[in-house]
């Protein structure tokens, strides 16, 4: 076979006032010819927005390489990690970037910018643990309660 079989699912979601239709076609025609570690699948993913009434919202065509062979893995899971990326967009970067409000952080020389992301995704990951399902409620509970907060961090 000259090129391996394409590999098409297709999902419509309802939801937001809007209806939106995904496809994501995947290959392995890469596989062993690109000098990327790991690469196995190409895919294409076209998203398809309308409004509850049928009228065009949006059209977005969206191209990525994977370390998961299509034909193995199939397309349906290929389909289900890209969703998954916004999942991680949403509950760490947007809680980083809103309640912590680190996009306007002054603290920009050698190692301070790493040393805060990591302070910052540690206070999420306790309050996520803690129960917390609105951390900008938990933070602002939790300033004026030190007894509660170094009890959170461990601290008798």
């Amino acid at each position: 076979m000259l090129f391996p079989p394409q590999q098409t699912v297709r999902t419509v979601d309802k939801g937001h006032g809007r209806i939106e239709t995904r496809t994501l076609t995947a290959t392995d025609i890469l596989a062993g010819y690109v000098e990327l570690p790991h690469a196995q699948a190409v895919f294409r993913v076209t998203r398809h927005t309308t409004n509850l009434q049928g009228q065009l919202i949006g059209n977005e065509v969206v191209y990525g390489v994977s370390s998961l062979s299509a034909v193995r893995h199939g397309p349906t899971a290929l389909l289900h990690f890209v969703r998954g990326h916004w999942a991680i967009e949403n509950k760490v970067h947007y809680v980083r970037d809103v309640t912590f409000d680190e996009d306007r952080s002054r603290i920009r020389k050698g190692n301070g910018p790493q040393v805060m992301a990591t302070l910052r995704n540690l206070a999420l990951s306790l309050l996520r643990l803690a129960g917390a399902s609105n951390i900008a409620r938990a933070t602002r509970y939790l300033t004026t309660r030190v007894k509660e907060t170094l009890r959170l961090l461990g601290i008798p």
